[in-house]
């Protein structure tokens, strides 16, 4: 079960995911997003910073080739969450026509042309709706932080092969969600 609670304390992480994830712009890069998102006791805070710190390495030309490189010529680094497990099979349709009508009935508008099951809309979602104090939002987010744990665990481990710094970045949106799921309690 999701601790939505803890998940709203983390939005502004959600929104910073969201950015890193899309395609680089300059201002994407500016560290006030970066100080902004994560405290010290932030549960991807290390990871992040170890994405930062690789990032400056590099010129903003050499992060879009590198970007574009990663997730829109490497199949097995797909942004895409439900590709992994479904690729193109019609379970995938159904799961992705269910997260479109959670999107809307939150007040989220789906760009037009992109798939809900894009991890940078994922993010944003998370980062820009409103759905702290709707009693239906535990059921509804079962089934978006399971496509998220199962598509970023995929993508962390094409990112881990691939020697990419996107990896501590996903590694870092792993961890922040790992920390929003409440253990259940086990009987003694």
């Amino acid at each position: 079960m999701i601790d939505l609670s803890r998940l709203h304390n983390y939005k502004s992480s959600f929104g910073y995911f969201a950015l890193q994830l899309m395609y680089p712009e300059k201002l994407d890069y500016h560290p006030a997003f970066l100080e902004e998102a994560f405290e010290a006791g932030h549960p991807a805070y290390t990871h992040v910073h170890a994405y930062w710190s690789l990032m400056q390495n590099f010129s903003l030309d050499e992060i879009q080739e590198n970007y574009a490189a990663t997730f829109d010529f490497q199949r097995d680094c797909a942004l895409y969450m439900t590709y992994f497990k479904f690729e193109d099979a019609k379970e995938r349709g159904q799961i992705l026509a269910k997260l479109k009508i959670m999107y809307e009935m939150y007040g989220l508008e789906m760009p037009e042309g992109e798939l809900p099951d894009y991890l940078p809309l994922m993010c944003e979602f998370l980062y820009a709706a409103e759905w702290l104090n709707d009693p239906a939002a535990a059921e509804n987010f079962r089934m978006l932080t399971a496509i998220l744990e199962d598509g970023t665990y995929h993508l962390l481990k094409a990112l881990d092969k691939h020697e990419s710094p996107y990896f501590h970045l996903v590694k870092g949106l792993r961890e922040t969600l790992k920390a929003c799921i409440e253990q259940e309690a086990t009987s003694q």
